[in-house]
């Protein structure tokens, strides 16, 4: 199970700063076509029937299971599963069989937050036709907004992490304290108490991961990013509000109340484990994560909402998820997207990428599910994580957009505001050269930044 939980988080994680940009000279906006007609339970019934071919790029290990009860299912349909790698050389590949026009798959795995830089390049199938808008009431409203884009449907939402805090329920008494935090402004006195009292820090926050932080801006109501679908772009990384929430890091960081180590590496594994850090802000793939990393650890873990900006809310943002994709150029549109459709949201294959993949689920049947709510874990002291989390999905704000190019947005943070907090200097200066950054991209690439 270690292999298994550390890839799967490791591609929600590390994988969502990875990326490349965008191709020189694509156009500003999809191009134009003409709406197309409903396909009829004939013509569905008609492809599900005739022996065909599909290939399938996802990085989810063990997948095949899933994929087997569609064949099983659907006997004609054949799926090729590969897996092309994760983070950027995934989308790296995918980009150039797509340009080439050889070797694209027909279903492909995406991270919600690229995409926009697919759609840029007229490169996904609106699914809505297919039946895609039929099935949005079974995904949580947040989620669901992941993937479309007005009345474009272009993916099935697969997998999520609404964010959450995991800490060391011994640290925090041996410091003195005996509940987590429920506010930020109480957060920042506990860590006082752990630091002063303890050999750890309450948490890291790292400056390679702008998954992390885009999370933490996400519950604070920002609204960093926008795209009308066409040549309007909306850059507001900077604002007031922004560098209010990083002011708080910035005290954190400068009094040396919390690490600063970057995420996903030797280092930073050794610290969940000796604890150093006696907490992790983090998505709703990091228990599972956290228990294949840290097992000698077990029994000494507890999960909790996030810290609130005010005593009494229960707000948070969300770092990673993806859903699964289907390319226009497939030649089995229809025999295309009932797979991506099956493996999202057949009861039998979501409740399996939950139990067995330990993908934290998007389909609200899996959500509510006893089996899937009421599992007790041992290695966070009998809590029922799963139901903590499922309660904190449905907090996230609904209205979260990104930029149709993530791939530079995530690299220029890494130079800009992950420097900051890397070198301990200004963090709202690093927001401000992000925001430049970001901007003068924008323009490069054709379009108009509001």
């Amino acid at each position: 199970m270690r292999n298994l939980v550390s890839r799967t988080a490791l591609r929600l994680g590390a994988g969502a700063i990875a990326g490349v940009l965008l191709l020189p000279g694509c156009s500003a906006g999809p191009a134009e076509e003409t709406a197309q007609e409903p396909a009829s339970q004939e013509e569905i019934d008609k492809a599900l029937e005739t022996p065909t071919e599909l290939t399938f790029w996802t990085w989810v290990p063990d997948i095949e299971k899933e994929v087997a009860l569609f064949e099983k299912e659907y006997p004609a349909i054949d799926v090729k599963v590969v897996n092309a790698g994760q983070g950027a050389p995934h989308y790296q590949k995918l980009r150039t069989a797509i340009e080439s026009g050889e070797g694209a798959p027909d279903v492909v795995q995406m991270e919600y937050q690229y995409i926009d830089s697919f759609t840029l390049t007229d490169s996904l199938l609106d699914l809505a036709p297919y039946g895609a808008s039929d099935i949005s009431v079974d995904y949580s409203e947040w989620v669901w907004n992941q993937v479309a884009r007005g009345e474009a449907v272009y993916g099935i939402p697969q997998d999520s992490g609404p964010m959450g805090n995991l800490y060391r329920k011994d640290i925090l008494e041996k410091a003195g304290v005996t509940e987590p935090a429920a506010t930020w402004e109480q957060y920042a006195k506990d860590a006082e108490a752990v630091r002063e009292k303890t050999d750890a820090y309450i948490s890291n926050l790292a400056p390679n991961q702008a998954g992390q932080a885009l999370g933490l801006l996400w519950q604070a109501g920002l609204k960093p990013f926008g795209y009308d679908g066409e040549e309007t772009v909306t850059v507001n990384v900077n604002d007031e509000r922004a560098k209010e929430v990083m002011r708080y890091w910035q005290d954190l960081i400068e009094r040396d109340l919390i690490s600063t180590d970057p995420d996903f590496t030797d280092q930073w594994y050794q610290g969940l484990a000796n604890g150093k850090y006696a907490g992790w802000l983090t998505a709703a793939w990091g228990p599972v994560f956290l228990q294949g990393t840290a097992g000698e650890t077990s029994g000494l873990w507890r999960a909790a909402e996030l810290p609130q900006y005010s005593e009494g809310e229960s707000v948070s943002g969300n770092w990673g998820g993806s859903s699964d994709a289907v390319l226009k150029s497939t030649e089995n549109p229809v025999a295309a997207y009932e797979l991506a459709k099956w493996i999202n949201h057949d009861k039998s294959s979501t409740m399996m990428l939950a139990t067995e993949q330990f993908l934290f689920p998007t389909h609200t049947e899996v959500l509510s599910s006893p089996e899937f709510l009421d599992d007790e874990s041992e290695f966070y002291g009998g809590q029922k994580v799963n139901g903590l989390f499922s309660e904190v999905s449905e907090t996230v704000d609904t209205e979260f957009e990104w930029l149709p190019y993530m791939d530079f947005a995530y690299s220029s943070y890494s130079e800009t505001v992950g420097k900051a907090i890397a070198d301990k200097g200004d963090l709202a200066a690093g927001l401000d050269a992000w925001q430049e950054q970001l901007t003068a991209y924008g323009k490069d690439q054709g379009f108009t930044i509001k």
